[in-house]
């Protein structure tokens, strides 16, 4: 039987005898050569290990071949696989857009100066070149297609009287409108100081003229919504050390957009106490009112002696409100043309005698205190409609048969009931 193959191994050089010999340097050359001429004549199984003897049965391939080396294009072309070559492609054509993005945003930014002053140029150019007679446009079709004249019809038709107010809500709406048609041509425009004050008696129409001017200023894009958030000391003071700030920002936060109307705003300051926490919650409103003035519209309410000593004490408030609009008392018959809008929009129908009642009731009511305008004709036609509604049950359990213009119909001893109990009460009595 053949010998073990021959390894490379069994050819040994003892080097340190060759030392010993003090071979020389060209012999020890030769040898060496020798050396690998055998390693390279002997076959491939002289370099397995021994232990390889024991895996005999385990097949052997040779570097570089195998199934994962083994590509077939084919065997991926399925719906599978067919996005994978269209996701790097996107990734890298995203990934051009980016740089391109980014170099384009390097390149704004460092001729931004430049870009500034030719735009500034080529709009006073413009400016310059404009015949003076250039049709602006007309202002109906402003106040038509912006709205306006629907709110302000609405006013009409919500409010009684209060023709003083109604006139400085134009006046406010003019400015508007022909800002808005200076900026369609081109004209540099502000946005005016649109915080105000509301000085006037309870059920005057504060809170309802502050909803149409939120509407106005919305639909002109001088505020997003133009909501109204109405607030009161309490909802803006804290009543401890750390609890106001956040208390006066979450109301701010809700009316940002739109109008925050502080109902008797003269109470956030109290005089008498150095420590009052109201100062704080002065102190961020006028913070927001003159650094958020695009976002927000502020309107301070309450009784003209007292805001006029408000103001007194918070100079810096009254600076920077530009609109202060005064709300007179009503009228005696600008108070009953309330009550005849509120039977109207309530689908009632008042008897003619019954109006000649109602003015007495309003006329003895207004020597009394706290008379409250609108609020009180309010108060009046609930009582009203309470008492037609007992009479009418009452007539109904007698066996009388209830008609249409029985449930619709105030009659004038619905009022008389009223006015006996305040002439009962006297002048120094506390009504509703």
């Amino acid at each position: 039987s053949p010998g073990p193959p021959h390894r490379p191994a069994d050819v040994s050089i003892n080097l340190t005898a060759t030392r010993r010999n003090a071979l020389p340097a060209r012999e020890v050359t030769m040898l060496a050569r020798a050396v690998v001429a055998l390693a390279l004549l002997g076959s491939a199984s002289a370099f397995t290990p021994i232990s390889a003897g024991r895996h005999a049965g385990v097949k052997m391939m040779s570097t570089g071949t195998g199934p994962s080396l083994d590509y077939n294009p084919d065997k991926y072309t399925d719906e599978a696989n067919a996005g994978n070559m269209r996701k790097l492609g996107d990734a890298l054509a995203d990934g051009d857009i980016e740089r391109k993005k980014a170099e384009q945003e390097a390149f704004e930014r460092e001729n931004a100066m430049q870009f500034a002053r030719e735009e500034r140029q080529r709009k006073i150019d413009f400016m310059v070149n404009m015949p003076d007679t250039t049709p602006a446009g007309r202002v109906a079709d402003f106040m038509y297609k912006g709205g306006i004249t629907e709110i302000l019809e609405q006013l009409d038709n919500d409010l009684i009287g209060l023709l003083p107010v109604k006139k400085r809500v134009r006046e406010i709406a003019a400015l508007l409108v022909l800002d808005k048609m200076r900026r369609k041509l081109g004209f540099e425009t502000a946005v005016p100081s649109l915080h105000m004050c509301f000085t006037g008696a309870p059920g005057t129409g504060k809170t309802t003229v502050a909803v149409r001017m939120g509407q106005i200023l919305q639909r002109m894009g001088y505020c997003r919504t133009g909501h109204v958030v109405v607030a009161t000391r309490d909802d803006l003071v804290g009543q401890y050390v750390g609890h106001t700030a956040p208390k006066t920002k979450e109301v701010i936060k809700k009316a940002m957009g739109g109008v925050l109307l502080i109902d008797e705003a003269y109470y956030l300051y109290n005089a008498a106490n150095d420590r009052d926490y109201g100062q704080e919650s002065i102190e961020i409103l006028l913070n927001v009112m003159e650094k958020q003035q695009e976002d927000l519209i502020v309107v301070l309410a309450g009784y003209k002696d007292r805001m006029d000593r408000f103001f007194s004490f918070i100079p810096g408030m009254s600076s920077r409100i530009g609109n202060h609009i005064d709300f007179p008392n009503y009228e005696v018959d600008e108070l009953v043309d309330i009550a005849k809008v509120m039977i109207r929009d309530l689908e009632y129908e008042l008897e003619p005698s019954a109006e000649v009642v109602f003015k007495n009731y309003i006329d003895q009511r207004k020597k009394m205190p706290f008379f409250s305008n609108a609020r009180t004709v309010r108060n009046a036609m609930d009582r009203a409609r309470m008492n037609s509604a007992i009479r009418v049950f009452n007539e109904g359990l007698s066996g009388q048969t209830i008609t249409v213009k029985d449930l619709k119909q105030i009659k004038s001893q619905d009022f008389q009931i009223i006015l006996d109990e305040i002439l009962a009460a006297g002048e120094n009595a506390i009504v509703a």
